[in-house]
């Protein structure tokens, strides 16, 4: 059974950072892409960034390219995200899925960025 944990969130200034982390299990981490996603209130979840299963190729929205970056470590089942120059637009629930599975998300972690 896949099994994500997010976590990592929190209360932060606009102009700083956030590193969130996605704890993964119940699948063979190492064969499968990683995605973040994000959902605003009233917004559709949107995808924000995501990493090949070995690490070396990412992509990102272009409304976070350049301050978000996307790493991994397939010994310990973690993605991460690091969340650079953050603004209040950037407020919202973070997701992370394994690209293999389409339907499995975790409960997410809030972000909240204030003006």
């Amino acid at each position: 059974q896949v099994q994500l944990v997010e976590s990592g969130g929190g209360f932060v200034p606009s102009g700083g950072s956030l590193r969130l982390s996605c704890a993964a299990s119940g699948f063979t981490f190492s064969l499968s892409g990683m995605s973040w996603y994000r959902q605003a209130p009233g917004k559709e979840r949107e995808l924000v960034a995501t990493i090949s299963d070995t690490g070396m190729n990412a992509l990102y929205a272009d409304s976070v390219k350049g301050r978000f970056t996307i790493s991994r470590d397939n010994t310990n089942h973690v993605c991460y995200l690091q969340m650079n120059s953050l603004k209040p637009e950037d407020t919202a629930v973070y997701y992370c899925k394994p690209t293999i599975f389409p339907n499995s998300w975790g409960q997410g972690t809030q972000v909240t960025v204030s003006s």
